[in-house]
């Protein structure tokens, strides 16, 4: 599962190797893996017309509080902290033997004072065409989003990361702040998987339940920015840290999805980690996944989860977070402190 065990051949000529597989290994177990439960659970749950996209569900709501307060604390699934060999920002995977694999991630951020979107187009097209994604959710949106969150924990074809508790700068806080915005999403995940295995639907499908991860073990920084303390935070708390290797520049409401689609295309690779947005800000990515998707598996390319992808190869890790180049997100420190010219944070943000 896990592309080399302790016990293979290349531990043979490869101790350090090996060393870092197994790492690897028990980091992945404690993720959300790639398969959230069977699809057995979808059916038992949840009619077709609950699952399918609603009208008004995708654009966010401004000047809504109702879920702000973080979750309660509560006794967390245990978890060890990432091995030295996996701290940093993996920002892709080496994938040996020529095997093409990319990995589409989507990310659900919700701040302070809204109630963000779900673009229920995305994830039908995925559903629909048999898709992989990684859903990087905050916190407030898998408390803002209850019953979508219990969709995506069941439905096999998809994992959930920790996307922070309420999209802040990590760059810009520390102490009680920091460790508050990396912990909520995790106690947001455990409360709302308690609550859908309770559900009477479940009764009989113990054993799917089982197979729903019990913590998520993938983080992604707000905006793509961190600093050393925030990511020693993060890999500290048990979590890998996934940045991208390709941006699909959805958040901008001019990126059209022709262009959004090309960057896709042109600009995958195998072992690319793709940034998107399912929250009502991927402006025109639902449109542009249906052009791009079928061309990629056209060329040859396999959808698989993060944590699939992590499996299968070597991750490319760098000690700084970034979008394309090293630096060009520290600007979002002081980015929405210019009123004026400040869009909303979740729009320009990652």
């Amino acid at each position: 599962m896990f592309g080399i065990s302790p016990s293979s051949p290349e531990c043979v000529w490869s101790t350090r190797r090996c060393l870092v597989a197994s790492a690897l290994a028990l980091a992945i177990l404690a993720s959300p893996a790639a398969a959230g439960g069977a699809k057995t659970l979808l059916d038992a749950c949840f009619p077709s017309d609950r699952l399918k996209a609603r009208a008004g569900e995708k654009p966010p709501v401004k000047g809504i509080h109702d879920f702000d307060v973080p979750e309660p604390e509560r006794a967390l699934a245990p978890f060890r902290p990432v091995a030295a060999d996996l701290r940093g920002a993996i920002r892709r995977v080496s994938i040996p033997g020529g095997r093409k694999l990319v990995a589409l991630t989507l990310d659900l951020c919700e701040q302070p004072g809204e109630v963000a979107g779900y673009d229920g187009e995305i994830i039908d097209y995925l559903r629909a065409n048999n898709v992989k994604a990684t859903l990087f959710a905050g916190g407030k949106w898998m408390r803002s989003h209850a019953e979508r969150t219990h969709q995506l924990m069941a439905d096999p074809l998809f994992e959930i990361g920790n996307h922070s508790e309420a999209h802040r700068n990590l760059r810009l806080i520390a102490g009680e702040a920091l460790g508050n915005e990396i912990a909520g999403p995790q106690r947001a995940y455990e409360a709302q998987r308690a609550k859908f295995a309770a559900t009477q639907c479940t009764n009989a499908h113990a054993g799917e339940i089982a197979k729903i991860p019990t913590r998520i073990g993938l983080f992604r920084f707000p905006f793509g920015a961190c600093n050393p303390a925030a990511m020693a935070a993060v890999n500290d708390a048990g979590l890998l840290a996934i940045q991208w290797d390709l941006s699909t520049g959805d958040p901008s409401p001019g990126q059209s999805a022709a262009q959004i689609a090309e960057a896709m295309v042109h600009h995958s690779k195998s072992g690319s980690i793709i940034i998107a947005h399912a929250n009502g800000r991927g402006y025109h990515t639902a449109e542009a996944l249906p052009l791009a998707i079928p061309k990629l598996k056209a060329m040859g390319f396999e959808f698989v989860t993060v944590s699939e992808l992590l499996s299968a190869g070597k991750p490319e890790i760098a000690q700084s977070c970034f979008d394309s180049r090293p630096g060009d997100t520290d600007k979002y420190d002081t980015f929405f402190s210019k009123k004026k010219a400040a869009p909303d944070p979740a729009v320009s943000g990652k």
